[in-house]
């Protein structure tokens, strides 16, 4: 037996092959497309520490920083919450 590949087998492979290299393609433009949407979300908080002139570093570095972000953190879904709830009675 041969082992060489007819022109049938070569083209379905160059096929198969063709339409792999197309969905990692299709792949590699999502992971472009949520790469910049998270670079973009990260210049805008650094943007807003800059202007208002934060050194988050030093903030954290405070005691009591830690606890202070987690109930910041709680608040702020809490109130999230709350006009989620109130939109659903509302209906607006």
């Amino acid at each position: 037996m041969s082992a060489t590949p007819t022109p049938d087998s070569r083209d379905a492979e160059v096929a198969a092959l063709q339409a792999r290299v197309a969905a990692l393609e299709a792949e590699l433009a999502v992971q472009a497309q949520r790469t910049a949407r998270v670079v973009a979300e990260a210049q805008e908080k650094l943007y807003w520490l800059e202007r208002w002139q934060i050194d988050l570093d030093a903030v954290m570095a405070k005691p009591g920083a830690v606890p202070a972000l987690e109930a910041l953190k709680r608040v702020r879904s809490l109130a999230r919450q709350l006009k989620r709830l109130k939109r659903r009675v509302l209906g607006a």
